[in-house]
């Protein structure tokens, strides 16, 4: 926003790789952004926990930056995971548009033969220009399961058990596979062959979708503010419709809170948290992971 003098962070947590091949998406640097986060170790290789900031324009002072970094940061960092940060920037700037080609087009041919599976949908370009829409990231590989009869729970948790297949993640409809420029043919097959076997033998389903309410309904009161209703005190309850919550409370996908503290639950969001956790949604950040209480302020 330079209009404004104010710095615009962009997550780009999986879109290291973009700047080494024009079929990407847009780093976000080149399209404005001040800064940008990438963690290489999501699809690129790099050891976890290496992560990079970029730096763009001239909003953000680089001193100042680092200055910052350094109250956060350990005076003993990993010479391995700096190591394996050089080790993909020299690759991509070597030969990273070849790599990428490649992979590219392997993911390409995947989806060609998904295509002619009955009941399911594949994700693909189709979606530029829709719902706010701009790029899209080849490399994801999002498959609607729900003309199976399945949810993307469901088939999640049937990959594994079947084919040793780890989804990357799982929602009332879809599943979405994080595939990268190091996947081969071999990879990319036993993938293929997986949800080929998955429509042949589709199993029977175990548990409802959650519903998810209109997005109004999820729409909640903010009655305190979110830092004193943190740190005020709390209590767990079974109950909490009407209450202020204490917690915030995230199911992923996508992995924005569907409550944050301060804010007044109403039936729509304990409906649908509950629900979803019955049906094998991941919540890693509520205090009762089980969801039988929530913290509310006493």
């Amino acid at each position: 926003m330079p209009r404004r003098g104010i710095p615009l962070l962009v997550d780009e947590a999986w879109g290291a790789h973009y700047p080494f091949h024009p079929d990407l998406p847009t780093p976000a640097v080149r399209a404005g952004a001040d800064l940008s986060v990438q963690s290489l170790h999501k699809a690129d290789g790099g050891l976890c926990q290496s992560s990079i900031i970029i730096v763009g324009g001239d909003l953000v002072d680089p001193v100042d930056l680092r200055l910052r970094l350094d109250l956060i940061t350990t005076t003993s960092p990993s010479a391995l995971m700096y190591g394996s940060i050089d080790g993909f920037r020299h690759r991509m700037v070597a030969d990273g548009k070849r790599l990428i080609g490649d992979g590219l087009h392997r993911v390409g041919r995947l989806r060609d033969r998904l295509a002619e599976l009955p009941d399911l949908t594949v994700i693909d370009d189709s979606i530029i220009g829709q719902d706010g829409v701009a790029e899209w990231d080849p490399y994801k590989l999002s498959v609607d399961v729900s003309g199976l009869g399945l949810s993307g729970y469901q088939v999640k948790e049937w990959m594994l058990a079947e084919h040793e297949l780890v989804v990357q993640l799982g929602d009332a409809r879809r599943v979405i596979f994080s595939l990268t420029f190091g996947d081969d043919d071999e990879a990319l097959d036993r993938l293929a062959a997986a949800l080929e076997d998955l429509v042949r033998r589709r199993p029977e389903p175990d548990r409802p979708a959650p519903r998810v309410p209109p997005l109004d309904e999820l729409n909640l009161e903010q009655a305190m503010l979110p830092r004193d209703a943190f740190f005020a005190r709390t209590e767990q309850v079974a109950d909490p419709v009407g209450r202020v919550s204490a917690e915030m409370v995230s199911p992923y996908p996508p992995g924005v809170p569907a409550i944050l503290p301060g804010e007044r639950f109403n039936a729509a969001v304990v409906d649908y948290l509950r629900a979803g956790k019955a049906a094998g949604m991941t919540i890693p950040d509520a205090s009762d992971p089980s969801l039988e209480t929530f913290r509310v302020v006493r």
